[in-house]
């Protein structure tokens, strides 16, 4: 059994103040090996993410090391990574000795829906999997999960966890968009996946980023734990026997032709 902190935290456009929130949520993770905030915990988006970004030994990732040491205990995170003429929006993963052992650049940007992410991040290129807390963690940011070769992809490197980071925008039907998807990309690769979303940030809701509903789904699409629109923290349980047994059952990444 792994224990996985799902960390559904609202998120400010000050760095210190959601690292503080970070701080605060690991110490409710009492007992997990890994905890997973969401997309672009460093800051809220908008165009101060082009000022806000830090390089991966600033401040913030530092900050999350220390905290990963200090809890013992593995952190997912997004953050914003300095690039050439756009920023990355990246996800880190620090294991629990507070080693960052995974940088992910988001390759698939969120161009759609009247927003157009383009014009602040560049796209990365490599999918990315990273061992933390005993598991091969796939890393999936946000739009990335509307993608299914990226989920193969990552399959194909060895995965067995996703881990989906998100700052998904309100709207219609985007909540149900958010829960098919992630549900989707669990079952079509018998796959544990944990999902996990910004809490929605009252101070900030006229951007319409975070709607919560982070959540663990086991291999066979089944939502084990579904923390709803508040913020909270919830620690889950991920059993490799159960993705056996359903393998077993659903043998489909066998039965691939393409």
């Amino acid at each position: 059994m792994t224990r996985i902190a799902l960390c559904q935290i609202p998120v400010s456009p000050d760095p210190a103040a959601n690292l503080k929130r970070v701080r605060e949520a690991l110490a409710s993770a009492e007992g997990a090996d890994l905890a997973i905030f969401p997309e672009a915990t460093l800051t809220r988006y908008g165009r101060r993410i082009t000022t806000l970004a830090e390089p991966l030994d600033g401040p913030f990732v530092s900050g999350l090391a220390d905290a990963a040491r200090e809890h013992g205990l593995a952190v997912i995170a997004g953050v914003f990574e300095p690039g050439d003429d756009r920023v990355h929006n990246t996800a880190v993963a620090i294991d629990a000795r507070g080693e960052l052992k995974a940088a992910y650049r988001k390759i698939h940007l969120f161009d759609s829906f009247g927003a157009k992410e383009s014009d602040l991040v560049a796209p990365g290129a490599e999918p990315a999997v990273v061992e933390l807390a005993g598991l091969k963690v796939g890393l999936i940011t946000c739009y990335d999960v509307r993608f299914p070769e990226l989920a193969r992809a990552l399959v194909d490197k060895g995965a067995e966890l996703f881990a989906v980071i998100a700052a998904w925008g309100s709207g219609p039907l985007k909540e149900d968009h958010w829960v098919t998807l992630v549900r989707a990309r669990a079952l079509e690769n018998t796959m544990w996946t944990a999902a996990v979303g910004q809490a929605p940030n009252p101070a900030e809701s006229s951007d319409g980023f975070g709607v919560g509903r982070s959540m663990l789904v086991d291999p066979l699409g089944v939502v084990r734990s579904d923390l709803g629109t508040g913020p909270g923290v919830r620690v889950v349980e991920v059993d490799q026997e159960w993705t056996a047994t359903a393998r077993a059952m659903l043998p489909c990444l066998e039965h691939r032709v393409l």
